[in-house]
């Protein structure tokens, strides 16, 4: 079965928007992890407008599934919490300053020197490293090179075309998948996943590991419940 790890992000946006504690970020984690899901996802920006470094140095000593940290190597402050923390994964996303969400993957081949640097820096402590990448053959081969664990596909574009042409859009995703397969890469997913287009997805995806899962499972649990919501998104999986 494919893990659901869910990003946390828009919980702590919430609470942000009005300060104070509201919703609690470590009561919610604990009851996402207690409903069924196998991991929980943070994604530090460097203005905190979300999650906060903080948080995550609160989160680590009271998970007890996969924690996944995301960011942008090229922030010394993103490496130095990585390292201090310690989670069961990171994953490498190329971030720019200010943008409001990810919308692209890593160029492996161009980046292929720092890359190699902080994943070899990031397995010496133990920590699994996966590299966000677009549904591209190249920058897959390049994420083999660079000597990370899993790659993170970037499935924006399978999320934007599912409801007009879902076989045309799985389909470089199929073949992506399946290279990765090939060169001993393990295969993560995430970016505008849904309960509408995951179950398409993962079954149609060899070797899916792991799901990251955020803001449409956010947006979700306000109508059917978080607890209801994670167990929706789980049978996806199955």
């Amino acid at each position: 079965m494919t893990k659901l790890s869910v990003n946390i992000n828009k919980l702590a946006t919430l609470r942000n928007a009005r300060g104070g504690d509201v919703p609690n970020l470590l009561k919610a984690a604990l009851d996402i992890e207690r409903f069924g899901a196998e991991g929980i996802t943070v994604h530090p920006r460097p203005d905190e407008r979300h999650i906060t470094y903080r948080d995550v140095y609160d989160l680590k000593p009271l998970l007890t599934t996969e924690f996944n940290i995301e960011g942008n190597p090229k922030e010394k402050k993103f490496i130095d919490l990585v390292l201090a923390v310690k989670p069961a994964q990171v994953t490498l996303v190329p971030d720019t300053q200010g943008q409001i969400t990810s919308d692209h993957g890593w160029d492996t081949l161009k980046e292929k020197e720092y890359l190699s640097e902080m994943i070899t820096l990031f397995k010496s402590k133990g920590i699994r490293t996966s590299v966000f990448v677009d549904a591209d053959l190249r920058m897959i081969k390049g994420a083999q090179v660079v000597g990370s664990d899993r790659i993170e596909l970037y499935t924006e574009d399978y999320a934007r075309l599912y409801s007009s042409q879902k076989a045309k859009a799985i389909q470089p995703f199929i073949e992506a998948a399946k290279l990765a397969c090939d060169l001993g890469l393990g295969i993560n997913a995430g970016h505008d996943l849904s309960l509408v287009n995951l179950k398409y997805f993962k079954e149609r995806i060899p070797n899916l590991l792991e799901v990251s899962i955020g803001h449409a499972l956010i947006s979700d649990a306000l109508y059917f419940g978080l607890e209801n919501t994670v167990q929706l998104y789980l049978r996806q999986l199955k």
